[in-house]
Parts: structure tokens; C-alpha cells; sequence
């Protein structure tokens, strides 16, 4: 429609690598543009007209573009070429985006001349334009035209009379069909179709007169039917709005709908061996603005219910690329209100069964991996409008034309085209994440790139800055649903830290840059409270451990749905609601909120879970449910919100609102203290935890069924009893969890307990000084050097210190491990074993040089048996009872070997990343 209203695409991945998955399914890596798009979305060098494009049509290597404009020029940036005239249609070279020596015009004496239509005869040897104009290079004409392509001249001889505009044109061997506005046609009756002689334009026998305009028409595949589309209501005489099929020969109805509303309208059909396609429009409550696939019987097989005024379909290759500004799909289960998507793809047929019909009709097929990028441009603001597919030089082009003034973000006007080969755009990088709960295993989490043309995506996951990937995992995204994809690394080793970094390449081989590192620890013992709600089933975890924005791991098992970050909630905040774990999330109260990564259903048992601190006294939603995801929810419910006063309530609707809520006389939760909040419903109905215990139930078994998103910090609460002041939330959340299951008080109860339980805390200490010292030079000292060595002949060692801090009250050190990182110079690995001993004589990283090195102590605390080549974290396990020995003093440790083969590790001063020595230490309870 003309004005704004106000997937869960499957994931599937690969492995190859060390560790195991997590339900991972077998997949190949994505082809050069992800099948079956035939195009890539990088727009080339296209001239481009200074108005509006309506019509396009193709013949032998050349593309024809109609409309409203009077001249063409350069791409932008392009640096030659001048401004030539173009009235109205200019001709261009499907393979150079340049304009062809065939000119002409579009002129009319009274009124703004437009092309509106263009179609090319069977044969290619002439080609059909329709609108508004009364010459073409001064040939009298009335708004139907034919042109000799050879010579690029109107045929005098094809003269019918159309007195008002054409809008549309289909042709046969001998007959041409035309749409528009018009109530006669060489003097007689023809309201809005008609059909004339191809050669000579006289008038047909063929009558279907409709009440209102007539928008588009295409003929059936086997040539005798006609498929009308338009804003009528009747076709001679019967009752159908917006689409019918008549007779090819006389034009009498063979087909009605009346299940198009009545306030929109068909702007375009097409047709491929399989079925007819139309393009919708509407404006007002209620229209349908979306695409409708017919059977070759001309019934109905699917209808997508997008919003947002498709102009033109366009089937090839089993996919149907549309032009629209489709900007909520949320009865199809995609994206929902919001921005909007100008160019789309989707398959023309289902694969396998068809699902079954939702209020009646059968949803869309998928959409697809191809999502150039537009605005809405001039005139109406519709964006693109028309497309085409050329041929030339065995490259095949996507042309599209419109009112569009911006391609994929940059200027280009009315006119822009996409090849069949050459993908040079690569993936958006991925934004990854790194969690441990139990020894032995460390999850990595990303959330899924975007690529305009591949929605299958191969991801490569790189371990301590080895230059090798560990492993290999192939997902599915597309730009509105880019799901969260993880590996398992069981590799691992218990009290050691790790970093992973994570790079997107498409199928043609174009790499994102690598994600920013995420760093994990291994603990030593299993996390109490995370590994209860892991195993008690939660298929969304989020943590807020997350350092940077906009996203939010989820730690489920198994889940993977993560959160997106609106408006940029604070991150970090410490110290989280779980003892010794993890962080929180800030919110402000006015703006501030987390939504799931993708729509989904929930069942109809559930539990959703949450920690919160507050003393705001403007109350807010905690976590709800909702239908859609920055905006404003218009459903809503399975909500956990605190009022004003620090009540708390739990509220699902079920035809009604059904709700629990903490007492009148009991607490106040916005005391500015951490609280547990479980809300739970299934069979037996509802109930509302806090703090563990049982705060009341009601047999409430059901609520709304409908798909939406997962909210947290804010949402809509219109309507809900004891409404507080704000929607959103105004301080801490920690530990969210949803459960497809109702837990029980235990369970809520042991998650309350555990969460107070000790647990074990890691303690990164980074040298405080370093240095080494070269035999080879033995006066010189390196305590500024950004590198360090280790060598036994010629020997180098390396010296370094750190504050150690004492164990933590009622805990012990549980691990330790030593970490360095190899540079990045040829040769840094070694394959000799190099030993990690403590100093016992006095040294300073400004003075000591060979000549005054310090005395080593035995026995060796750990060893590290050689490093490959290539610049990597590496980390060396260290005697556990003598690093205890060590804590709350100043200690130096020493790299020392015996062999010949050097070892070049990154110092402190270095400013590579994660470059410093650093002690690993876990403390946990004795």
C-alpha cells in the first residue's frame, strides 16, 4: 500500500573439526550465489533517467525502460559521459548499463506524455509501448504505439485509437491485449480491456468491459484465456474484484474472485509453466498488499499477505522476484512492522505439502537470500516498480526500474541492474560470544551474518589466534532473521582460558572480517546454577555476560535463540544475581530492551524465569511475549511486570486477562535487591514464584496462541491491571530463562538456592613486568622489547612478575595456568618442550641482562611440550599446591630450555591483542 502501516528461517549447520555440536545436521557449503537465486545483489554502473521508469521490456541484448522523464545520464561517480535527451524511453545495452543509438520520443500536445507499458512480440521484431502520448518522433499515435526494433521506428501503419491511458499490454502472434482506462477504442464500447489486430491495430471482437480500471493482463499458457487485473468490481456484468479470466477469443468471463478486499487491487500478472502470479496494492485497514500464486486452473494455491504495495512479479527459474516496500510479514510468519524491503525472492511453489491454510489461506512459499537494498524515491514514494530479465554475452541480467533514487545505499535513479555472476559483496561479520559451565567443554555462539545474496553461509572458527580454524559450521540467515548458529569445543582443559574469534564467507568465496575475540575460562567444577537450568530443559538462556552489542548469547543447550539489544542497554553490570558467575544487564527504564532473534510459538506449557534489582517506582515489564519486536507490541502477554509500588504480576490472556500478583501486604520488590521471579503455566494452570516461593496459582490453563518474540526490559503492558507508569524497566536483569515445560516449586526452588551456593571465581593477573636476555648480546637489556624468547643454545630467558592475590575467604586455588601467545614473526613456535620455573634471585625488567640474570629455583611448576608456528594463545598448566605457596606476594616465574629451536612469545609492551603473560587462577570452595 501506498502509505506505512503502523522466518524462522531453519538453521542448519555443519561440522568439521575438533568438538561435536550441538544438533547439528549434515550440509554442504553454499554454492557461488545461494540456489536457487540466479543474481547477485550487487548493482552495476547503470545510466540512469531523471524521473520515473513504469515499463520495461528486453529484446536481443537490449532493454527498453518507459516512463516519466526527459533525460538519461551517467552512473554516478562513473566520470565520463554527458546528459543526453531522453523522452519518456531510452534504450540501453543489457551488458554495459549504456544507452544504444535507438531514440524516442514520447510527446503529447495536452497534458504530461508517460510510457506506462512495454511489451516485445514473439518473434523480437517489434516492440508495443502504451500510455499517455499522442506522437512518437512526431508520428501520430493515440497511446498504443508499435516500433520496428531493427530500426528503432514507429510503424506508421499501427495506428488504433485509445483516448485515455493505457496501462498494460500482453501479446500473441496476431493479437495485442491492452488495459488501462479507457471506455472506447476506435469509436466503440470497450471499458478498460481490449484487444486489436498485432499488424494493424484494427479493433477485436473481444469484449470485457469492466466498472473501473484495469491495472494489468497476461494471457494463460496455452494461449486461451485472458487473466484481468485492475480495481473493477465487475466483468461484463459479473461480480469480481480486482482479477478474473476471460475468454481469449471473445472475452467473456470463464473465472470470478471475490476474495480480494475491497480497497486494493491487482498492479500485476505473470505467468510460468506452473502457474500466474499477481502483484497487490490497497490502501487503508485490512488490504491486501501482498503476492497470490494461481494453478494452471487459475485456482488459488498460496497467498503471501505482506504489507507494502507490490508493483510487479516477476517468476524465473522457480523463484518469483518482486518489487514492493514490503514492510510487515507477519501473517506469514516473517518480518514484522518496520522497515521496509523493496526487493524480494521467494520460491513460486512450495517444497513438498503446502501448509495448511491460516484464516483461510495457504501461506507463501519461503523467502529467499536476495535482498538488494532501495529507498522510496519519487513521485508516490512506491520505490521500485517494474523488472526484466536480459540476456548477453551468455550473462544474465536482472533489470530494475522505478522511482527509486538509492541502490544498496548508494545514489542511483529509476534504473539499476544485477548479474548472474560476479558476487563480490561479502558477509557483515559475526558477532561471536564464549561460555563454559562445567570442565571440559567451552560453547562458542555467534549471532548468523547477513549477505544479500546468500542466505547459506559457511563460518570458520579460529582458537587462540591460530591462523587455522578449529572448526567449520555452515548456517542459514537471512537479512531480517539472523539466528544465532554454535559449536561445542570439548578440546578444552579445566582452569585455562581460551579466545575464539569467528569469520562469514559466502559461496563465492568472499571472507567477513573476524569477529571481535571472545575470551573464555574453563571451570574447574561444574557451575551449580547455569548447568541446573541447562539441564532442567530452558531452550532460550540469556546470561548478559556479553561485551559487545547488539547481542546476547543464548546459553541453552540447545536453544540458540539469542537476543538483540534495543537502544543499547549497559552491559557488564556487576555483581550479577548468581554468586561468583557471570554479569548483568542494565535497562533505563524509558527506551531500553532485549528481543529475541526470531518469531516463534510457544506451547502451552512453559516457564519463564528471571532475576531483576530494582528501585525504580515506575514499575515495567520484566518478560513478555509479544508480536513484534522494536516497536510496540499490538499481542501481548506471558508477561512477568513489576508495578509501581514493586508488586509483582503475572498475566496471560485467554480471552481475558489472567493474572497473579504478590500481595497487597506482601514485599516490596524494588528494594534495590536481587529477586527471583518464575512464572509457570500448563495443565494445572498458573503459578507465580518469588524468591522460591509459591506465591499463589489459578487454573488458568491457556493463553493466546500466536507467534512473536521473547521480550525483556520493556514491551507493551496497555491494558494490564495495575498498568505502571512505564512500559519499560529501569534497572538490572541477570539469568533470563524460558522453559518449554512448567517447572515445579523444587525446581524453582533448588534455581533460588543454587544461585547463593559458592561457586567457583577466576582471577586473570597480568605481569606487571617482563624481559628476557640474550646470550648473544649479553649487556643488553629488553625490558622495553614487545617480544620475548626462550631458548637453551644459544640460550634466552625470559622473566616475569606478578602480584598474586591471596585466596578469596573460604576458598582455596583450585588451578592455575600460565598464559603467552606466540608472535607473529616467521619462525615464533618451537618444538622443544620449555619449562616454567619460579626466580629466585632479584632482577628488574629495566636493567637485567644476561650477564646479571637471576638465579632459577626447581622444581619446574608446569611445561608446555612446543608451539606451532603462527601467532596463538597457548596456555600451560601450572602445580596447582606450589602456585598456593605463591598467592599474596610478588612472585617471578621464568621460560627457560634446553634445546636450540627458539620460542617467541608477545611481552606486555607489545599491543597486540592479548599479547601480555598472564596468570590464570580459579578459586573455588574447599
Amino acid at each position: 500500500m501506498r502509505r506505512s502501516r503502523g522466518l524462522t528461517a531453519a538453521l542448519v549447520l555443519s561440522l568439521a573439526g575438533a568438538g561435536t555440536g550441538i544438533g547439528l545436521v549434515l550440509m554442504p557449503e553454499a554454492s557461488a550465489i545461494t540456489q536457487p537465486v540466479a543474481f547477485t545483489a550487487d548493482d552495476l554502473p547503470t545510466w540512469q533517467p531523471n524521473g520515473i521508469v513504469f515499463a520495461m521490456a528486453q529484446a536481443n541484448g537490449t532493454v527498453f525502460a518507459g516512463g516519466t522523464f526527459s533525460a538519461v545520464r551517467p552512473p554516478d561517480n562513473a566520470g565520463s559521459g554527458a546528459e543526453q535527451e531522453a523522452v519518456n524511453f531510452v534504450a540501453l545495452d543489457a551488458a554495459t548499463g549504456n544507452p544504444t543509438s535507438c531514440k524516442l520520443a514520447f510527446t503529447t500536445g495536452d497534458g504530461s506524455a508517460t510510457v506506462r507499458s512495454l511489451v516485445v512480440s514473439k518473434d523480437n521484431k517489434t516492440l508495443y509501448a502504451a500510455g499517455y502520448f499522442g506522437a512518437v518522433n512526431g508520428t501520430p499515435v493515440s497511446s498504443v504505439a508499435a516500433i520496428d526494433i531493427e530500426t528503432c521506428t514507429p510503424k506508421a501503419s499501427f495506428h488504433p485509437s485509445f483516448p485515455a491511458t493505457v496501462r498494460a499490454l500482453a501479446v500473441t502472434d496476431d493479437t495485442l491485449y491492452a488495459a488501462g482506462d479507457f471506455g472506447t477504442v476506435e469509436g466503440q464500447t470497450r471499458e478498460r480491456f481490449a484487444a486489436v489486430d498485432a499488424g494493424s491495430g484494427a479493433i477485436k471482437p473481444f469484449v470485457a468491459n469492466a466498472d473501473e480500471p484495469g491495472r494489468a493482463i497476461a494471457l494463460s499458457n496455452d494461449g486461451k484465456n485472458v487473466l484481468l487485473g485492475g480495481d473493477f468490481f465487475s466483468v461484463n456484468g459479473s461480480n469480481t474484484h480486482a482479477l478474473a479470466v476471460v475468454n481469449a477469443t471473445t472475452g467473456a468471463v470463464a473465472k470470478t474472485y471475490n476474495n480480494i478486499p475491497s480497497n486494493s487491487v491487482v498492479k500485476h500478472i505473470s505467468a510460468d509453466a506452473t502457474g500466474y502470479y499477481t502483484g497487490n496494492e490497497g490502501s487503508g485497514g485490512g488490504v491486501f498488499d501482498g503476492r497470490i500464486g494461481l494453478a494452471t486452473n487459475f485456482n488459488e494455491k498460496w497467498r503471501d499477505r505482506c504489507l507494502g504495495a507490490t508493483q510487479f512479479v516477476l517468476p524465473y527459474d522457480g523463484v518469483l522476484y518482486s518489487s514492493s516496500h514490503a514492510h510487515d510479514c507477519s501473517l506469514e510468519g516473517q518480518f514484522p512492522d518496520g522497515k521496509r524491503n523493496f526487493l524480494l525472492a521467494q520460491l513460486t511453489d512450495h517444497e513438498g505439502a503446502a501448509p495448511a491454510p491460516v484464516d483461510g489461506f495457504v501461506r507463501s512459499p519461503r523467502k529467499l537470500g536476495w535482498h538488494p537494498t532501495a529507498n522510496d524515491g519519487l513521485g508516490e514514494g512506491i520505490g521500485p516498480r517494474v523488472m526484466a530479465i536480459a540476456e548477453k554475452n551468455d550473462t544474465k541480467y536482472m533489470w530494475v526500474g522505478g522511482e527509486f533514487t538509492l541502490i544498496n545505499g548508494q545514489p542511483q535513479q529509476a534504473l539499476t541492474r544485477f548479474s548472474s555472476k560476479g558476487d563480490v559483496g561479502a558477509p557483515t561479520t559475526p558477532v561471536a560470544s564464549a561460555g563454559s559451565v562445567k570442565p571440559g567443554e567451552a560453547q562458542v555462539r555467534w549471532r548468523t551474518s547477513y549477505d544479500q545474496d546468500d542466505s547459506k553461509l559457511t563460518y570458520r572458527i579460529y582458537r587462540n589466534g591460530s591462523g587455522t580454524p578449529i572448526a567449520t559450521v555452515a548456517a542459514e540467515s537471512l537479512e531480517w532473521e539472523r539466528p544465532q548458529a554454535s559449536w561445542i569445543d570439548t578440546t578444552v582443559k579445566a582452569g585455562q582460558s581460551y579466545t575464539y574469534r569467528v569469520t562469514a564467507t559466502d559461496g563465492a568465496g568472499n571472507t567477513s572480517a573476524l569477529s571481535a575475540t571472545s575470551s573464555v575460562t574453563i571451570p574447574s567444577s561444574v557451575q551449580s546454577y547455569p548447568d541446573k537450568v541447562r539441564s532442567d530443559g530452558a531452550n532460550l538462556y540469556w546470561r548478559y555476560d556479553d561485551a559487545v552489542s547488539p547481542y546476547v548469547a543464548d546459553s541453552s543447550a540447545s536453544g540458540n535463540t539469542s537476543g538483540i539489544q534495543v537502544n543499547a542497554p549497559a552491559l557488564r553490570q556487576t555483581p550479577g544475581a548468581v554468586a561468583g558467575t557471570g554479569t548483568a544487564m542494565g535497562f533505563n527504564g524509558t527506551s531500553q530492551q532485549v528481543y529475541s532473534d526470531h518469531r516463534q510459538s510457544v506451547g502451552s506449557s512453559y516457564t519463564i524465569e528471571t532475576w531483576f534489582k530494582t528501585n525504580s517506582s515506575r514499575g515495567g515489564k520484566l518478560i513478555g511475549f509479544g508480536n513484534n519486536t522494536t516497536s510496540n507490541s499490538g499481542t501481548y502477554d506471558k508477561q512477568l511486570y513489576i508495578t509501581n509500588t514493586g508488586r509483582l504480576i503475572f498475566g496471560v490472556y485467554n480471552g481475558s486477562n489472567r493474572t497473579i500478583s504478590t500481595g497487597l501486604f506482601d514485599s516490596s520488590y524494588n528494594d534495590n535487591k536481587w529477586h527471583h521471579v518464575v512464572g509457570t503455566q500448563g495443565p494445572g494452570g498458573m503459578t507465580l514464584y518469588v524468591d522460591g516461593q509459591n506465591k499463589g496459582t489459578n487454573n488458568a490453563s491457556t493463553s493466546t496462541a500466536y507467534a512473536g518474540f521473547w521480550h525483556v526490559g520493556g514491551d507493551n503492558l496497555a491494558g494490564w491491571p495495575t498498568r505502571p507508569t512505564s512500559n519499560f524497566f529501569a534497572g538490572q536483569i541477570d539469568e533470563t530463562a524460558v522453559y518449554p515445560t512448567a517447572l515445579t516449586q523444587a525446581q524453582v526452588k533448588a534455581h533460588f538456592d543454587l544461585a547463593k551456593a559458592p561457586t567457583d571465581t577466576v582471577t586473570k593477573v597480568v605481569t606487571t613486568e617482563d624481559t628476557y636476555v640474550n646470550q648473544g648480546a649479553p649487556n643488553a637489556a629488553n625490558g622495553a622489547a614487545t617480544s620475548l624468547a626462550v631458548r637453551g643454545t644459544s640460550a634466552y630467558q625470559t622473566y616475569l612478575r606478578f602480584t598474586l592475590p591471596a585466596a578469596p575467604a573460604g576458598q582455596v586455588l583450585k588451578a592455575a595456568s600460565l598464559q603467552v601467545k606466540t608472535t607473529t614473526q616467521a619462525g615464533a613456535g618451537t618444538t622443544d618442550t620449555v619449562s616454567v620455573v619460579p626466580v629466585t634471585g632479584s632482577w628488574t625488567a629495566a636493567a637485567t641482562t644476561f650477564n646479571t640474570k637471576p638465579a632459577l629455583g626447581t622444581p619446574a611448576l608446569g611445561t608446555l611440550a612446543g608451539a606451532a608456528d603462527g601467532s596463538a594463545i597457548h596456555g600451560i598448566d601450572l602445580d596447582t599446591a606450589a602456585v598456593t605457596a605463591l598467592l599474596g606476594d610478588n612472585t617471578s616465574l621464568a621460560l627457560t630450555s634446553t634445546g636450540t629451536d627458539p620460542l617467541w612469545l608477545w611481552s606486555s609492551e607489545s599491543t597486540a591483542a592479548d599479547a601480555a603473560p598472564q596468570l590464570i587462577l580459579t578459586f573455588g570452595p574447599k
